[in-house]
């Protein structure tokens, strides 16, 4: 029971961790999008 707590308190904080590098990196992240938008539908 305690390992399985133990589990979710990891992913937990995990998944925190990524969310704050996903809000931290959204500029790089949109720049990225732009970039490939604009590779795909240039043609």
């Amino acid at each position: 029971m305690d390992l399985l707590f133990l589990f979710k308190i990891i992913f937990l904080l995990g998944a925190l961790v990524a969310l704050y590098a996903v809000i931290r990196n959204l500029d790089i992240i949109k720049i990225i999008l732009r970039y490939w938008f604009d590779l795909l539908f240039r043609k």
